[in-house]
């Protein structure tokens, strides 16, 4: 099958677009939402991590995964600005995960939970040729708090968490095959072990100033372009701007890549990527510094339009849906 990802979701949403009562939002947000109460919603999410594909056990060590297939359903929570309540896991098993590795996997898996007050529900096992985890999140939050992807306004200021591509960085260290330096050992820790940015996302959700958000899984040029299309705008980045840490930079010299390039399409940064109304996101972002010691950079502002465009040098080019993308 010749498809991509994003032609496959549409198709599997084009069958589930019949309205369903108690269902506030379905396929095309980092969460489903169901009404819980009049004031309450529940928010559910699920990922799948495959061997060879979202993660190598030659590198990545087994405590470490079970955190970050934790911190990953997790950080879908944060992007709606939630609270997670409960998971459930399902674990495919193969011969390449003896019942050690799988004990580590579990211990980081429940260790990442208990520290976000998630308990642990169910699931299911199975045998299959590769090591395959898919977990379920459910979470909650007040309704009128919930942060949409569809919410950005024209002339919002678009703003983002953290720094942007420690972990594409990360990952190309491990993929080198040499021994990391040990200037290096951050980016290590954001590929094989993200944090997800929950206090963040419940703190800009009851802001009542943010407008929409989701988290950076697949890239900036990607995710941002998600906001574009479901808000029915373009946005403009200032290359100037994006949020590069020295260690990225230097990562990008030491193995000849352009860390530009690791910060707009390499994901896995799990950092929150919101908008905000105009000449309100500075006096949020001291805050956030203020309070919860986060740094964070506005980015560009949405505009009329179509398309996500990158300004640099004095020119504009597209980047629309230039990150990570499964094709299936």
């Amino acid at each position: 099958m010749s498809s991509s990802e994003l032609a496959f979701i549409k198709g599997v949403a084009s069958l589930a677009a019949a309205p369903v009562p108690g269902l506030v939002m379905g396929i095309g947000d980092d969460c489903a939402v169901l009404r819980k109460n009049e004031e309450q919603v529940l928010l559910v999410t699920t990922d799948t991590l495959v061997s060879g594909v979202h993660f190598d056990l030659k590198w990545h060590p087994l405590h470490l995964l079970g955190r970050k297939a934790a911190a990953v359903n997790l950080s879908d929570i944060a992007a709606m600005g939630g609270r997670p309540t409960f998971a459930l896991l399902s674990a495919a098993l193969s011969s390449d995960l003896s019942e050690q590795g799988l004990q580590e996997f579990m211990n980081g898996f429940v260790e990442m939970l208990q520290e976000h007050g998630v308990a642990l529900i169910g699931g299911d096992t199975v045998t299959a040729p590769c090591p395959t985890f898919t977990i379920t999140l459910l979470g909650e939050m007040a309704g009128a708090e919930v942060c949409y992807r569809a919410a950005a306004r024209q002339g919002d200021e678009v703003w983002v968490s953290g720094f942007l591509g420690e972990a594409a960085a990360g990952l190309a260290l491990c993929q080198k095959g040499a021994a990391v330096p040990a200037e290096f050992a951050g980016l290590l820790q954001a590929h094989l072990n993200p944090q997800p940015r929950l206090a963040l996302g419940r703190f800009l959700a009851a802001s009542g100033h943010v407008h929409a958000m989701m988290d950076l899984s697949d890239g900036l040029a990607t995710d941002l372009a998600h906001i574009c299309t479901a808000s029915g705008l373009a946005a403009e980045v200032d290359g100037r701007n994006l949020p590069l840490s020295a260690a990225t930079q230097r990562a990008g010299e030491s193995l000849s890549h352009d860390a530009r390039q690791w910060a707009l399409s390499g994901g896995e940064d799990y950092e929150l990527l919101y908008t905000v109304a105009p000449g309100r996101g500075e006096a949020l972002a001291r805050q956030v510094r203020e309070e919860l010691h986060l740094q964070l950079s506005c980015l560009g502002r949405m505009t009329g339009g179509q398309g996500l465009f990158l300004r640099e040098d004095g020119k504009k080019r597209l980047i629309s849906y230039q990150g990570y993308e499964h094709h299936l």
